[in-house]
């Protein structure tokens, strides 16, 4: 029985000759990932105006352009590649949304695959203390909030984009290591570094953990 690798291989080569089935059977094998992708990074002041499955749709597009291109010299693991392409059409589109405004020199990360929106402290402290529904709970959640994003903020940027890959797109440590162009020994010592340090933040947090 072949492989999730050897299926990957065989849709790769149908669609890059112009198998259109191929082609979206092949993407929609990572969709749910490189959704997840965009829903962390997907700027908040754009969430109401575009939908994650917009960005993806176009980045679709995208893919289906350059997918030959890609099958006749693939320099990334498909994946990664699927996600460098989402990633550029993300930030296309903060741009064209947010123009100026989407750039913040003395906050981005240069990263080892290109300058994809990053993982800002808004978007983790979100995913981190999750959604509470009642009206206490509300409360206790928009005051917790600005707690965690200033503790997110003064982590180094590397380990907070690590954490952001590792604990929220759940990318293995090889593919962090290939994104961020680190060892995969570098990866993983700089994601143990971010989770110890994030347990930190958590537990100054008054009465998380009876949340």
């Amino acid at each position: 029985m072949p492989n999730d690798s050897d299926r990957d291989s065989d849709l790769l080569a149908r669609a890059a000759a112009g198998d259109e089935e191929a082609l979206r059977e092949l993407f929609s094998r990572y969709r749910d990932r490189l959704k997840r992708m965009v829903h962390l990074r997907l700027n908040r002041r754009l969430q109401g105006r575009i939908d994650d499955s917009d960005v993806i749709q176009e980045a679709f597009l995208d893919v289906s352009q350059k997918l030959p291109e890609y099958a006749a010299d693939p320099k990334l693991p498909l994946f990664l590649w699927l996600r460098h392409i989402t990633g550029l059409k993300l930030t296309e589109v903060h741009r064209r949304h947010l123009g100026t405004q989407s750039r913040d020199a003395e906050r981005e990360v240069t990263l080892h695959r290109g300058g994809l929106p990053l993982a800002d402290s808004v978007s983790l402290a979100a995913q981190l203390l999750g959604k509470w529904t009642t009206p206490s709970q509300a409360a206790i959640k928009a005051e917790q909030r600005i707690f965690v994003q200033e503790a997110l903020n003064s982590m180094d940027p590397i380990d907070r984009e690590v954490l952001a890959l590792k604990h929220f797109e759940r990318l293995s440590t090889s593919e962090i290591a290939e994104v961020l162009g680190l060892s995969k020994a570098g990866a993983g010592s700089r994601y143990l570094r971010a989770i110890k340090r994030m347990r930190e933040i958590l537990e100054e947090i008054p009465g998380f953990r009876e949340l």
